[in-house]
């Protein structure tokens, strides 16, 4: 397998939880990204909403997050659920995993291993 890339909040236990399934996969080579403190680009997000056949950045962000409802995200463009991923990393859902063209949503964490075992359909 390719590098696998695992967007990362380690204040999040799913997150955490994802890290110690990566860790102990001595078949790939792990790269872990924290995205609060090394805030993704507006490429990246894009490409990650496509690798993760998501239609709308809405469907990568917490939508029960109290700052999601307080920045009045619900009937927002995609032009201002960008910029706001851009401005608030933490409204990103976590965790994600990303190998070559292909990521998935690692909630549940099963996703995560159907994702190295290569079975993406189940993921």
């Amino acid at each position: 397998m390719e590098t696998v890339i695992l967007y990362h909040n380690p204040n999040c236990s799913k997150s955490r939880a994802a890290l110690d399934l990566l860790e102990n996969q001595p078949s790939i080579s792990l790269k872990v990204i924290p995205y609060v403190t090394q805030p993704l680009s507006g490429q990246t997000l894009l490409e990650l909403k496509t690798q993760l056949n998501m239609a709308s950045l809405r469907d990568m962000m917490r939508v029960n997050d109290d700052l999601y409802h307080e920045l009045k995200l619900d009937e927002a463009d995609e032009a201002t659920l960008l910029a706001q991923l851009l401005k608030h990393p933490l409204l990103m859902q976590r965790p994600i995993i990303q190998s070559g063209s292909k990521a998935v949503m690692g909630r549940p964490l099963e996703n995560i291993q159907a994702f190295i075992d290569g079975d993406y359909e189940k993921a």
